[in-house]
């Protein structure tokens, strides 16, 4: 028997150290199992309470409404009085042209508007005359009437003596001589006559034509004062519009912000419409951020967004809002939109731009340049309320 009992404690040995080895293997399957079953848990509270709420992309990067100052008229780059980087205000003068063009363009034009004010005063005046002439016209024509009236008179008179003539020199009773008086004197009564009916047809044509003289000035008067006339008016606005191209010669920053991209020198020749420089509103820098398709089934205009950018890092957030979303997908608006009807066709997930307002104080606080990398996250529980 003192045989085997080394034996049986070794077998007893053997089947305590699997009973422990079993057991500890069971432990750890249950371990294993609770901290699945404990990440499962967190996962699925991560969805339901953060994933399903919060949409992320850090596909987003800072933009801004550039605005480009271009010159409204052509003319010589006589200062350049902006640089680079430098921050200017709306109103601050960027470009200064060569105005002696400008200035001298002016005088003209105000000489023109004199001139043309002085035309309608002699319309004016013209007018006044030529009713006065109209008026010698009516005398003159009632006097030829009545030269033809008295020539008439003496022509039949000159008739009636030459008849009488005539019928005495039948008897023997008048000269030859008288007869030839009284026939010379009835031609001439008639040429007398001839003369007073083209006299008078003369008379009623010049009365005529300061008539229509005197319409045709009219229409160049009626219905309007000096101030009001076509002609004045048209040079008024040539002035105005030449101390305007005057003005036009100092070009002044159109926005706040940060000069950018100045291609302009002193001595350049620019025509109206170059770019010469732009000017970056720092102030009203937003985001656009470009989100998947799947992500903005619950995203609205006006929802909550908390950004962050590469430059300060995440532990300084901005706050901003939903301002809009873009009326296609980034590959719609490429230069070279993809062609998916062509049979070779590979489905992309889209993204589509989101813009973002970010609060102004925030933008104040700490300015964003245009183009930076940015991180979005929008909170889409808005949207079920």
């Amino acid at each position: 028997m003192s045989k085997m009992e080394p034996a049986v404690h070794e077998a007893a040995a053997t089947i305590e150290a699997d009973a422990r080895n079993r057991l500890r293997r069971k432990r750890l399957f249950i371990a294993l199992a609770a901290l699945l079953a404990k990440g499962a848990v967190g996962y699925g509270i991560y969805e339901y309470a953060y994933a399903a709420r919060y949409v992320t992309t850090d596909n987003a990067y800072t933009a801004a409404e550039t605005a480009q100052v271009t010159p409204s008229v052509g003319g010589i780059v006589a200062e350049v009085r902006v640089a680079d980087t430098q921050a200017v205000r709306r109103g601050d003068i960027a470009v200064v042209l060569d105005d002696v063009d400008a200035r001298l363009a002016l005088a003209q034009a105000e000489a023109e508007l004199g001139r043309a004010v002085r035309r309608v005063r002699g319309y004016v005046a013209t007018d006044d005359s030529l009713a006065a002439q109209i008026a010698a016209r009516s005398s003159e024509q009632r006097r030829a009437a009545a030269q033809v009236d008295s020539a008439q008179a003496d022509l039949e008179r000159a008739r009636i003596d030459l008849k009488r003539r005539e019928a005495l020199a039948a008897s023997g009773s008048v000269s030859g001589d008288e007869l030839t008086k009284a026939r010379n004197a009835f031609d001439t009564a008639r040429a007398n006559l001839d003369a007073a009916l083209a006299q008078a047809a003369q008379a009623r044509a010049n009365h005529s034509a300061a008539l229509g003289s005197r319409e045709a000035n009219a229409v160049l008067i009626a219905g309007t004062s000096e101030d009001e006339n076509p002609e004045v008016a048209l040079a008024r606005a040539k002035r105005d519009q030449a101390r305007v191209n005057l003005e036009r010669t100092v070009i002044r920053a159109p926005v706040d912000g940060v000069v950018a991209k100045r291609s302009v020198q002193v001595g350049q020749q620019v025509q109206a419409g170059t770019a010469l420089l732009s000017v970056v509103p720092l102030a009203d820098v937003h985001v656009d951020a470009n989100f998947k398709e799947g992500q903005l089934d619950r995203v609205r205009i006006g929802q909550p967004v908390k950004v962050t950018s590469d430059l300060y890092g995440s532990g300084v957030p901005y706050h901003g809002v939903v301002e809009g979303l873009a009326g296609g997908t980034g590959a719609t608006f490429a230069t070279i939109p993809a062609q998916n009807a062509t049979g070779n066709w590979i489905k992309v997930v889209q993204r589509v731009p989101v813009r973002i307002r970010i609060d102004v104080a925030e933008l104040q606080a700490r300015p964003l340049q245009v183009g930076l990398s940015m991180t979005a996250t929008i909170d889409t529980e808005p949207a079920t309320n």
